[in-house]
């Protein structure tokens, strides 16, 4: 009887491994209590789900996602709430997203050393924070319109945690070069450091966060920029250029309200913004930079040199769209290995471990995604939008679109508001015309109010999971106070624009 109260203790201990009692309860009640309430009612029981998967993301940093997500989802498939064919379905639909991850993020791994030269330089040089912040919203921006937003984001991940891991090693004593450091302790960091790590931290949040938003404020104007918004403009029938002119109305004057709202958060210093850069800090990347410069030796400038060129055919391919993105990621990391000389596996298999771990859990929430299409949870919200005058559908749409990808996806919501739409057009409910300005309604307002929360756009998920986000003390609410000015000034904004713009 002991030996078997001591294997109960143990499996109760390991079950979600060091996260809180409190977190593992809670996450067993929802276990509990979901097959009750899809009895009782199979709407509640789902709108439950995607609130309990939600809460799973906030406590990112108490858990990782996939381990409690998983479960649900895999409760919610077993007890009928979603088929195991529409989970597939789900995931073959977003089978290029899950290529991207794979093998994009990985390639850009590879161009480390010639991104963390090119930023290196750039932080150092500009001192100002206020245009510091603008060229990293900026820059993002213009490569999300013509690239992809998640390809940006794990570029900025890579350079944001390459500046932090020289710095760590510093403050915990070592030297540049040390190998083997882990970047996420800071037992070894000398008590002097420690002030200036934390504002260290608070700097690169900020930027990074700038970044995040300046890829929304990017990717919602061309063809390319958003997964949905390819899918959007194929049903539509729009090109490159009439889709991105056709959503200029609303998207250019929203970008430059983006670039003011980062203007005014950075130098009022609010909402987590305005952190400078400590001049201690600064000494450091620019003796680092130093040592780098005078003891590269021809061999490493070759490797920069050939990661940049490989770089411009990332630009080019993407740009062009020569072929599926994640297969020119595929592309980017023989290029980039061959030409440097890493033809060992295990110096391979580090550039798939940020990825790998997202890849499953965004599997997880495909499944999620399973169960709103399987309970219809948004069909009542669009045939209620559908029911009013038609000066009113535009906004209401935008709005709803919004919120529901707040709180869900933006891929998912577009897919089902275009669907509904089309079949509107195709049944003569509405005119063309009028199916044109919806359109524009729910491209925008898919890519825009969803910067609220970091499950809204794959790109900002994806940045709250990465390793980074935990060194840089970035947790899910603090994304989500972090984006709350951007959110109200682009939704307002947005809306605006789609009253009295289209």
């Amino acid at each position: 009887m002991k030996n078997d109260q001591t294997i109960s203790q143990a499996i109760l201990k390991n079950f979600l491994g060091q996260s809180p009692d409190w977190y593992k309860l809670t996450i067993i009640a929802f276990l509990v209590i979901n097959p009750v309430l899809f009895q009782l009612n199979a709407t509640l029981a789902g709108w439950a789900l995607v609130l309990e998967f939600i809460f799973t993301l906030a406590m990112a940093l108490r858990c990782y996602p996939l381990q409690p997500g998983g479960l649900l989802a895999f409760e919610a498939v077993v007890i009928g709430m979603a088929s195991a064919d529409t989970v597939l379905h789900e995931v073959e639909g977003n089978f290029a997203v899950i290529l991207l991850l794979i093998f994009m993020v990985a390639g850009v791994f590879f161009l480390k050393d010639m991104l963390l030269f090119s930023f290196t330089k750039l932080l150092i040089n500009v001192r100002s924070k206020v245009v510091l912040s603008l060229m990293f919203s900026m820059v993002a921006a213009f490569l999300s319109a013509f690239l992809d937003a998640l390809t940006v984001t794990a570029v900025v991940i890579t350079v944001a945690a390459g500046f932090y891991g020289v710095y760590h090693k510093v403050a915990s004593g070592k030297h540049f070069q040390h190998s083997d450091h882990d970047s996420s302790q800071d037992s070894e960091v000398h008590e002097l450091h420690r002030e200036d790590l934390d504002r260290f931290r608070a700097f690169l949040r900020s930027l990074v966060m700038h970044a995040a938003i300046g890829t929304a404020l990017g990717g919602v104007m061309t063809i390319v920029g958003e997964p949905q918004n390819l899918l959007i403009a194929n049903v539509a029938g729009w090109e490159f250029i009439e889709f991105f002119t056709r959503m200029a109305p609303v998207t250019i004057p929203v970008f430059f309200v983006g670039l003011s709202t980062c203007i005014l958060v950075e130098q009022a210093r609010i909402f987590g913004y305005g952190a400078r850069l400590p001049d201690n800090v600064r000494a450091v990347l620019a003796d680092y930079d130093k040592a780098e410069t005078e003891s590269r030796s021809s061999r490493e400038l070759a490797i920069i040199i050939i990661q940049a060129i490989v770089a411009v055919f990332l630009v080019l391919a993407l740009a062009f769209h020569w072929a599926e993105v994640g297969l020119i990621g595929l592309a980017v990391i023989v290029l980039a290995t061959a030409f440097t000389g890493i033809t060992e596996e295990h110096r391979l298999g580090h550039a798939f471990e940020e990825a790998l771990p997202f890849t499953a859990l965004l599997v997880v929430f495909f499944a999620v995604v399973g169960v709103i299409h399987d309970q219809h949870l948004f069909q009542p919200i669009i045939a209620w939008v559908l029911a009013m005058p038609e000066t009113t559908q535009p906004p209401v749409f935008f709005l709803a679109n919004g919120l529901l990808s707040a709180i869900s996806d933006n891929v998912f919501v577009a897919t089902v508001y275009i669907s509904e739409v089309k079949a509107a057009l195709d049944e003569a409910v509405i005119s063309r015309d009028q199916f044109d300005l919806l359109t524009v309604a729910i491209n925008t307002g898919t890519n825009l109010p969803s910067v609220a929360t970091p499950n809204g756009q794959a790109a900002f998920l994806f940045l709250l999971t990465s390793a980074l986000a935990p060194v840089i003390r970035l947790s899910y609410m603090r994304m989500v106070v972090m984006a709350l000015p951007y959110t109200v000034a682009l939704t307002v904004s947005g809306l605006l624009c789609v009253i009295y713009a289209l």
